[in-house]
């Protein structure tokens, strides 16, 4: 079966003739004829060769860098060649979950086994059929907290930015009050959190680890912010999640973050794939679609559409949700991923990212002058301060094919995973201390 296939003119005159029509301008009869576009001005059409050298002449403006040592929301993960090999099989490629649920077995499926994993991941009772992104996630699982008396939302500043920007973006048309609670020594500051915890929270949201590569004090935070009848939002790396407590065991009630570690490329910045979790009793607040599995009439396995319980199709006015477009061939790619490394081989991988990351910043505080902006714990991302322009120690790894650290207002944000060498950690480390006696 090939990827598209045309129709000739011959079926088409007898598609119309079918239903009654003459010619494809009868299609748009009922449309006014002052809205309708006689000659639209866009260019000719180019042949295959024509747009494949236009487009390799853009992709040249791209830098592929050979070593990677940046994250701060994307990160670059060895994807096994099946991963992609599986995905992309195009009784696969959709972007949506089918409207004729039923008939879609292998598709339902996908969407459970997916679920079923990232549940496992997070230490949680229910997730969607995943959303767009982590920002979109933590935003949606904002809207899942919000009550009649409860409209404060609080966020840590330690928090991606761009999911801070994304929260403030969703709600600025609702009279929803942000509170941002600051950091202090790398980790939320827990004094401010509790004296702005009151009876109008809704939530408190954090990320674990944070976007500067701290280990948030999340239990405590979970005791704090229930003590206020709140909600607990954890926003997590997945991976991380392998090593770390996960959302479920601190007893956070929503789960939300970015499964791109999970088998997705760096892709230039997306598509990605956001996913939200929670515990059951919250399940009936969650935004999207739930896969379930049951049995058919002969007893045999099967899967169902079984929750949708705030989209606009079902509830109408009422509808808190308008999640058609998901990410199902992300989520896929995911649920093929996790299958092909195992639960070890993703704790691998996580153990892999942590101690390639405390070698190389145990070797680059080693360089005069050259320091850790803080001393809390940290997985595979930390900060360091330089006596030189953050600048400057980019220019002299770029020349070099490496693409350092992040540039923050507190330093560059170093990112290593299992991608990286020791050689190539070795190799940074040499040219930044070059860079630094320069």
């Amino acid at each position: 079966m090939g990827n598209y296939l045309g129709s000739t003119e011959q079926q088409q005159q007898e598609m119309l003739k079918t239903i009654g029509l003459k010619n494809m301008s009868d299609l748009y009869q009922d449309i006014p004829k002052e809205m309708i576009v006689e000659n639209l001005d866009i260019p000719t059409g180019k042949s295959e060769f024509e747009v494949r050298h236009i487009l390799e002449n853009m992709g040249k403006k791209n830098k592929v860098f050979s070593s990677i040592f940046r994250g701060a929301g994307a990160y670059n993960h060895y994807i096994p060649a099946i991963v992609k090999q599986i995905s992309a099989k195009e009784e696969f490629m959709t972007s949506y979950t089918p409207y004729q649920p039923e008939i879609s077995q292998g598709l339902l499926q996908s969407i459970f086994e997916y679920q079923t994993m990232i549940c496992e991941i997070t230490g949680m009772d229910a997730t969607n059929a995943s959303v767009y992104d982590g920002a979109t996630a933590a935003a949606e699982a904002i809207n899942m907290c919000l009550e009649k008396k409860r409209l404060t939302v609080l966020i840590s500043e330690t928090t991606n930015p761009m999911t801070i920007q994304t929260a403030l973006t969703y709600f600025s048309s609702r009279d929803i009050e942000f509170i941002m609670i600051p950091e202090k020594d790398g980790v939320t500051d827990l004094s401010v959190l509790k004296e702005k915890l009151d009876d109008t929270s809704a939530c408190f949201i954090v990320q674990q680890p944070n976007y500067y590569g701290g280990i948030e004090p999340v239990e405590a935070i979970a005791e704090m912010v229930h003590e206020a009848k709140a909600k607990f939002i954890m926003s997590v790396n997945p991976v991380a999640s392998t090593v770390l407590k996960t959302a479920g065991e601190v007893n956070a009630d929503i789960a939300v973050g970015d499964s791109q570690p999970f088998g997705i490329p760096l892709a230039f910045g997306g598509p990605y794939i956001g996913f939200i979790a929670t515990k059951e009793k919250m399940i009936r607040k969650l935004p999207g679609r739930i896969a379930g599995e049951t049995v058919d009439e002969a007893g045999d396995r099967a899967f169902v559409l079984t929750l949708q319980a705030r989209e606009q199709h079902i509830r109408r006015e009422k509808a808190a949700s308008n999640i058609c477009s998901n990410q199902a061939l992300c989520a896929l790619t995911n649920a093929v991923y996790m299958s092909t490394m195992g639960a070890r081989g993703i704790q691998e991988v996580a153990e892999q990212c942590y101690s390639k990351a405390h070698y190389l910043c145990d070797q680059l505080t080693q360089i005069k002058e050259v320091k850790r902006n803080n001393d809390s714990p940290f997985f595979h991302e930390f900060v360091t301060t330089f006596p030189v322009s953050n600048e400057v120690v980019l220019a002299k790894l770029e020349e070099h094919d490496i693409l350092g650290g992040y540039p923050t207002e507190q330093g560059l944000l170093w990112c290593v995973t299992e991608m990286n060498t020791k050689e190539q950690i070795d190799e940074v480390v040499a040219l930044v201390k070059e860079a630094c006696e320069s």
